[in-house]
């Protein structure tokens, strides 16, 4: 059951379309405090690359989960629903209303429905796993999927080891397709008194606003922000952090295996299709309400619109 009490809002939306000033406006008015859902903000000295919000964009606003893992750190959403969670039970105590904002859907779902990851804990079973890969490839584990948990392989690739290794392990703990639980868990209800905002424009100005921000952070230095994580911080393509859109591109690069200009093109090309798949899942969500940047042409209707919403909702 939703508890009244516990307030939520969560301004979300494809990258590059503006959600950092938007939500700081929002913070300002409701009091408000901002609960980064993005994956590589979280890593220290990642900041370019992550269109990291700065100090002086943050504008007193407390933000949580910015620069909070080392670069050689795993960062998974079990990880962030515990972090976020206690994130906003200080929130909480301050009296204060949390906002989650970025753009990782699967993160915002996990806090939004208190999905469960107790059965996350690493085991000997993986390291089994682990082993077997290297013995006998990729191939070897995603066929095991596919006999057990045919669905999972379905939206599975193959080469992404981890999350065949993690629908095994999760078979092997609980004898039950980690499709199966999924499923289930979507199903629930947020736990919150929630409102869950997406914020939107046209997909030809989305994409030139992509382009225009890759095309700033090659000028702001993001070649020798990748260079810096190799050699003082140890950084290779195998870590979590470097799986970032713009960080394994121009690790290629650094690696010889791309020019630079193939690595700009290729972190444009799959930026657009990462903010695609980012509106698909959103679309996907039954609580969404959309912002649409189209109709609200201003900030100010952008905002008058998401606070009728919370003064609806008994929010604020």
């Amino acid at each position: 059951m939703t508890d009244s009490n516990k307030k939520l809002v969560v301004l979300t939306g494809p990258t590059a379309v503006g959600k950092t000033a938007l939500s700081i406006q929002l913070a300002k008015i409701i009091n408000g405090e901002i609960i980064s859902a993005d994956s590589i903000a979280v890593y220290k000295h990642f900041d370019i690359g992550s269109a990291k919000i700065t100090k002086n964009e943050m504008q007193g606003i407390q933000h949580h989960l910015i620069d909070v893992m080392e670069p050689k750190e795993d960062f998974n959403v079990a990880r962030f629903k515990m972090l976020a969670d206690e994130a906003i039970a200080s929130i909480y105590e301050r009296g204060h209303i949390p906002i989650i904002t970025g753009g990782t859907g699967f993160y915002i779902q996990a806090v939004l429905n208190d999905i469960d990851f107790t059965n996350n804990e690493e085991n000997g079973y993986r390291k089994e796993l682990e082993m077997l890969c290297e013995q006998k490839g990729n191939l070897c584990l995603f066929e095991m999927l596919q006999k057990i948990d045919p669905e999972s392989a379905r939206a599975i690739h193959p080469n992404n080891v981890k999350r065949v290794i993690r629908a095994l392990e999760f078979y092997n703990q609980t004898g039950m397709k980690i499709s199966e639980h999924n499923a289930r868990e979507k199903t629930k209800k947020s736990a919150y008194n929630s409102a869950y905002f997406v914020l939107n424009c046209e997909r030809n100005v989305l994409y030139e606003r992509i382009e225009k921000r890759i095309d700033e952070m090659i000028e702001q230095g993001l070649v020798d922000e990748v260079r810096a994580l190799v050699d003082e911080y140890g950084v290779t393509a195998e870590d979590v952090s470097m799986q970032g859109l713009g960080y394994k591109e121009i690790l290629e690069y650094l690696n010889g295996s791309l020019t630079l200009d193939e690595a700009v093109y290729k972190i444009k090309r799959d930026t657009r299709h990462f903010a695609k798949r980012q509106l698909t899942w959103f679309k996907r969500e039954p609580e969404v309400l959309w912002v649409d940047k189209d109709k609200l042409a201003t900030q100010k209707k952008q905002l008058d619109y998401i606070l009728s919403v919370l003064n609806e909702r008994h929010i604020i």
